[in-house]
């Protein structure tokens, strides 16, 4: 089986080859307003949010892709997971995050897919009574319970050496990078219960936006991850 592509690798041989110029000048995301961010999606741009797994599972707009700008892998990430060349409106904390978030996609060519960022914030979504979907977070002694009280599946989405260094033992495995493109090789069912797990939480979050792209509705995001998991002896 060949290995995944890196991050957005379009972008980056057109850049390195010159046919796509870097971003000489520091790159600047616009405020957008409520209004014209639903505008925006309903002619097919998607939603990056940006903020922490805990902040993304209280309540996000239905449909975005979640990427955690605080990982140092922040842009690959989006460019791993994100249709290549669809615009992006970027959802953050506030302005400087947004911005920092565009500062870092710059670096991989992905800033001129930047239409702007939502002004607000999640907040002016809310006052806004716009519809909010939730990704339930579930610690691990929480975890454990569910697994032996009654049927929930569990996805790893770490990478294939870390899985095989210690899981838990239901586990099935595909790397957040490949849930795009190889899904349905795992057999998984959509309308079963089901816990994703990576290292920290992070990855598992981002994973979990593109599941319930793919129609799985009763998911959760196991906080701390495999960290937490040995850390409880489990």
């Amino acid at each position: 089986e060949k290995p995944g592509k890196p991050a957005n690798i379009a972008n980056i041989v057109a850049t390195t080859q010159g046919l796509l110029p870097l971003t000489m000048k520091m790159p600047v995301a616009a405020p957008l307003s409520v209004a014209q961010v639903e505008e925006l999606i309903a002619e097919g741009h998607i939603i990056v949010d940006t903020r922490s797994s805990p902040e993304f599972g209280v309540g996000h707009i239905p449909g975005a892709y979640h990427a955690h700008l605080s990982s140092p892998e922040f842009e690959q990430r989006v460019g791993w997971v994100t249709p290549l060349d669809t615009p992006v409106i970027l959802v953050a904390n506030d302005e400087e995050e947004a911005q920092r978030a565009i500062y870092n996609m710059a670096f991989i060519a992905l800033d001129g897919r930047v239409t702007g960022y939502l002004d607000g914030g999640m907040t002016a979504w809310m006052d806004a009574g716009k519809a909010m979907a939730t990704l339930p977070q579930l610690d691990v002694y929480a975890l454990r319970d569910r697994l032996s009280s009654n049927g929930l599946q569990v996805l790893d989405v770490r990478e294939d050496d870390e899985y095989d260094e210690g899981h838990i033992e239901i586990a099935k495995n595909l790397s957040f990078k490949l849930i795009p493109t190889q899904l349905d090789s795992l057999g998984l069912n959509p309308g079963v219960p089901m816990a994703i797990t990576c290292a920290t939480g992070k990855r598992s979050s981002t994973a979990a936006s593109l599941l319930l792209r793919e129609g799985f509705s009763e998911l959760y995001n196991v906080t701390g991850g495999m960290a937490a998991w040995e850390s409880a002896d489990f």
